[in-house]
């Protein structure tokens, strides 16, 4: 396993973090239909090579997360997206997991799928050059009734069976776990839930003997319900989340990244940036970077529009954000 913890432990370079470009073919659909862009393969293609072509993001990225068809396809240099980040020293990973389903037990909740055929598709991903690997779960809060512990558990028991394959693949396994901001719960409510499916995953994960040394925690940050009327301060986000993992997350693990999950850019560097102070002050164990997608692009895509004339400015903007949100990483 030492050289996934080698890999891993790269992931987190001081001041680096890691561009989650890795939308479905459907996602990216609906993302870019707000800027009135019709998203063709092409399209698709031009929208990936906006960020990852861009000069000078090796500066604040040290992997970028891809959609399996991403991992095929090439920049406008003519060179595989997978190459010319690898040239650039930034590692191409790749998201496996084949999104959601319905929870039988539960139909409110959801499941993620994609184990029927991970092995097979974990050995293709490592021959087109990806390193690591991540599979979300999401986890909804509705009143004092949802997330049932069953749910938690279930997807909690795909996740790591998703890592011990990884692992044996030898892929980094980038374990998220998104407790969603839709409702109107507290930031106490999400607290408790974030704990509690914590508790579960890193129980599961000793279960299936998943490596601590070489997982990577992808998690969300502790807010309030996006329709509660209450405004967080990034003080309060950071005292909670970083409470929550330094009270749930083993050491041994390599690192915990966090999603953005709703917030506008400027939310998501703020709290990014209380949560990186509040963790040095507690001597947190591991090192924390970003995995963002949405606070990272979605500045540079109101600019660029599809349009090729957009693309300097879009970029500029960009580089901008990536800079303020790696800055709050206080490096």
């Amino acid at each position: 396993m030492t050289d996934l913890v080698t890999i891993a432990r790269s992931l987190f370079a001081p001041g680096k973090g890691i561009l989650a470009e890795d939308e479905s073919v459907h996602s990216a659909t609906v993302h870019l239909a707000k800027y009135g862009i019709s998203a063709s393969t092409e399209m698709r293609r031009r929208y990936r090579d906006l960020f990852i072509g861009a000069e000078g993001i090796e500066k604040y990225l040290s992997g970028v997360i891809l959609f399996t068809e991403t991992l095929l396809q090439k920049g406008d240099d003519k060179k595989l997206f997978t190459i010319s980040l690898a040239e650039r020293g930034i590692l191409p990973g790749v998201k496996v997991d084949l999104g959601t389903e319905p929870f039988p037990e539960s139909p409110k909740e959801l499941i993620t799928q994609g184990l029927i055929d991970l092995s097979e598709r974990l050995a293709t991903y490592k021959k087109q050059d990806a390193v690591f690997a991540k599979w979300r779960a999401v986890i909804k809060i509705e009143g004092d009734e949802l997330p049932s512990s069953q749910a938690i558990h279930e997807n909690a028991k795909r996740l790591a069976q998703y890592a011990k394959e990884a692992q044996s693949a030898g892929l980094v396994p980038i374990l998220e776990s998104e407790v969603l901001l839709d409702g109107k719960h507290s930031r106490l409510r999400a607290r408790d839930v974030l704990e509690e499916t914590l508790q579960t995953l890193f129980s599961v994960l000793d279960e299936h003997a998943v490596d601590r040394a070489s997982v990577i925690l992808k998690t969300s940050m502790v807010l309030s319900g996006s329709e509660n009327k209450k405004k967080d301060t990034p003080e309060e986000v950071a005292e909670d989340t970083v409470a929550v993992l330094m009270k749930n997350v083993p050491r041994q693990i390599a690192g915990i990244v966090f999603l953005s999950g709703g917030q506008t850019p400027d939310e998501a560097t703020e709290n990014l940036s209380a949560i990186s102070k509040r963790a040095k002050e507690a001597n947190a164990p591991w090192p924390l970077t970003f995995s963002y997608l949405r606070v990272l692009e979605e500045e540079a895509l109101a600019i660029w529009r599809g349009k090729e004339e957009n693309v300097p400015a879009a970029r500029e903007a960009f580089l901008s954000r990536l800079s303020k949100v790696a800055s709050s990483l206080g490096h």
